[in-house]
């Protein structure tokens, strides 16, 4: 875990240089999109039983890879983004608390990136911290491992609603939660 957080956070630096390179005029846009989210969160704290309940709220910023790809031969058609996530959670169940931290993503889409629906898959890892006690836990600062699938539909050339689902592995002796997010999308 340590040695992807490691490689996540040497690829987000050269990521970061590389538009360094670029002469003014060819300059890549790094910041592609935000997103705004919202939905609820459910997970077993205790075998059999839904005792985890939670409402996410986050913003993602989705930074373009394509122009970094290019430089090694891979070109894609569809979305292909590094997100960086930051979120609050207010926990619902087993007893009001809150959750904070961020997430940090790779998604890539599944059609090309001009097609109004937009289906896409992401895979991510972060750090959260949560005010609650829980037996499970070990500590209340924790990493935390994620899949999603989502689709974008673009309303207009910039805007898009977006319908996400999400698995979540809280570590540390952590629990599974799922996740139904929504909310609205914009790209530069």
């Amino acid at each position: 875990m340590k040695r992807f957080i490691a490689l996540l956070i040497l690829s987000s630096v050269i990521f970061l240089s590389v538009g360094a390179s670029f002469a003014e005029d060819e300059k890549p846009k790094c910041l592609e999109s935000i997103e705004f989210l919202a939905g609820f969160s459910s997970g077993e704290l205790v075998r059999g039983q839904r005792s985890y309940m939670m409402v996410p709220l986050s913003v993602a910023f989705g930074f373009n890879l394509k122009n970094l790809t290019k430089k090694i031969g891979f070109n894609p058609r569809q979305l292909f983004q590094f997100q960086i996530e930051p979120f609050v959670g207010f926990i619902t169940s087993p007893k009001n608390n809150l959750e904070t931290g961020a997430i940090f993503w790779f998604k890539m889409g599944f059609v090309p990136d001009t097609w109004k629906f937009q289906p896409y898959g992401k895979l991510g890892v972060g750090i959260d911290y949560m005010t609650a006690h829980i037996r499970q836990q070990s500590t209340q600062f924790n990493f935390t491992e994620q899949g999603a699938l989502g689709i974008h539909y673009y309303f207009t050339d910039t805007t898009a609603l977006t319908l996400e689902g999400r698995i979540r592995h809280l570590s540390n002796h952590g629990f599974n939660s799922y996740t139904l997010i929504t909310g609205i999308s914009y790209r530069f």
